[in-house]
C-alpha cells in the first residue's frame, strides 16, 4: 500500500522547502506516475514516498559505490 504526501508533508520528511520543491524538483528530479500523482485531473499534487525514498535512496547509493571505487 503507497503513502500519499501532500507537498507540504514531503517538506516535512525531506527538509526542503514546499517552493524548492514545487518549482525545482517536479519534471526534473520527481516525475508524474512515478514519484507523485494528479488526482481527478485537479491541480493538487499527491507524492508517493515509497517511490520517493527508494529513489533517493539508490541515487545516494551510488555515489557512495563511485566514490568508493574512486578511492581504489
Amino acid at each position: 500500500m503507497n503513502t500519499y504526501l501532500t507537498t507540504e508533508q514531503l517538506a516535512e520528511r525531506i527538509h526542503y522547502n514546499v517552493r524548492t520543491i514545487r518549482n525545482d524538483l517536479v519534471d526534473s528530479c520527481l516525475f508524474e506516475g512515478r514519484h507523485y500523482i494528479r488526482p481527478f485531473n485537479r491541480r493538487k499534487i499527491l507524492f508517493i514516498w515509497e517511490n520517493v525514498e527508494q529513489d533517493m535512496l539508490s541515487q545516494f547509493e551510488d555515489s557512495l559505490a563511485l566514490a568508493y571505487a574512486e578511492e581504489m
